[in-house]
């Protein structure tokens, strides 16, 4: 056995032992890209040490290709997909904004599908100062966002940037992606990020969304520069306005059935997921939509495409528009 750095074998220890309780005589498949190759053996190391067998696939071609061509094929080759069924736990350490978009392939549902465990491990590991208390404050919000919204029909969120959209979330459930993952939870980051997820309705999404954070799949390793505008009709992005950012992300959607629909309506609960990376779309305050797919991911979701593309709103206002309850005012919790 390999003597770890303290920081990294506490984070891994965490991981195996809190957020995917990994037990005796368990089968963990653990998907890396080769930039997280240090990690994955780490997690392959105490999973060891806790009597499981852990077996490390390197996905580094795909991962690459993806990340270059959002065109390029996200369904897993069918050996990883096998080894994804058949495994008590799936962890995945690679790029995360790969990881995100993973998450809504065939293969990852029917992992979920078949009871298994199965998380993506978000960057850092080694030094992310997190503690159990933290993770179950995280859990706590969103259990009580969930109870609070049950039954309720359309959300309305804004912003200073002009963000003033309407969604509706009548009939669908809301789906839990919070960082202690359980058997048949859909996958989710973890353990920094937390958040509570609905599949919008897909034709009832009226109004503006401006996306001044992240915008996955179009290249960028953090935030846009510029702010990029969508506007919305009857659930479909009419226009994508913006600068280069928005003229790229036209191109990533151009020619792609569904893509233009909002599938995802999100928004995060914890306090301790960065800014700057994917993992802020589970940092409270903000918001985030996504462009493309939520039949895979979310109940009761329709929309098929082979795209899914989150983008997120900062500082945001969510309020519950049936009766007037806010959880969010200007990026601050308050419920």
């Amino acid at each position: 056995m390999t003597d770890l750095p303290a920081g990294l074998r506490k984070d891994a220890e965490l991981i195996i032992d809190v957020c995917f309780t990994v037990e005796t005589g368990d089968i963990v498949t653990i998907i890396c890209d080769n930039a997280h190759r240090t990690e994955a053996d780490a997690l392959a190391q105490i999973a060891v040490e806790r009597g499981a067998f852990p077996v490390i696939m390197n996905n580094e071609e795909q991962v690459r290709r993806g990340l270059h061509d959002t065109q390029f094929p996200m369904d897993p080759p069918r050996n990883l997909h096998q080894a994804m069924l058949t495994s008590d736990e799936v962890i995945i350490v690679t790029n995360l904004e790969w990881a995100n978009r993973f998450a809504h392939v065939k293969a990852v549902k029917e992992t979920v599908n078949a009871n298994q465990k199965i998380g993506s491990i978000e960057d850092g590991m080694g030094s992310w100062d997190l503690t159990e208390a933290d993770i179950h404050e995280a859990i706590r919000r969103a259990q009580r966002a969930i109870e609070v919204l049950k039954g309720k029909k359309r959300m309305r969120v804004t912003t200073a940037l002009g963000t003033d959209i309407t969604v509706s979330i009548e009939g669908r459930p809301a789906l839990q992606v919070t960082p202690i993952r359980e058997r048949g939870m859909m996958m989710g980051p973890t353990p920094l990020w937390a958040e509570v997820a609905f599949a919008a309705v897909e034709d009832q999404s009226e109004g503006i969304v401006v996306v001044d954070g992240v915008m996955l799949g179009i290249g960028l390793p953090g935030q846009v520069k510029n702010p990029i505008t969508w506007t919305m009709k009857g659930g479909h992005a009419v226009s994508i306005e913006g600068s280069t950012e928005a003229e790229k992300l036209k191109q990533v959607i151009s020619g792609v059935e569904n893509s233009d629909i909002i599938g995802e309506f999100a928004f995060g609960v914890s306090d301790k997921a960065p800014f700057g990376t994917p993992s802020e779309k589970g940092r409270a305050g903000t918001v985030h939509f996504a462009l493309g797919d939520n039949h895979n991911a979310y109940p009761g979701g329709q929309n098929v495409c082979r795209l899914h593309l989150d983008g997120v709103c900062l500082k945001a206002t969510m309020q519950i528009v049936d009766n007037g309850q806010y959880i969010l005012k200007d990026g601050k919790w308050v419920l």
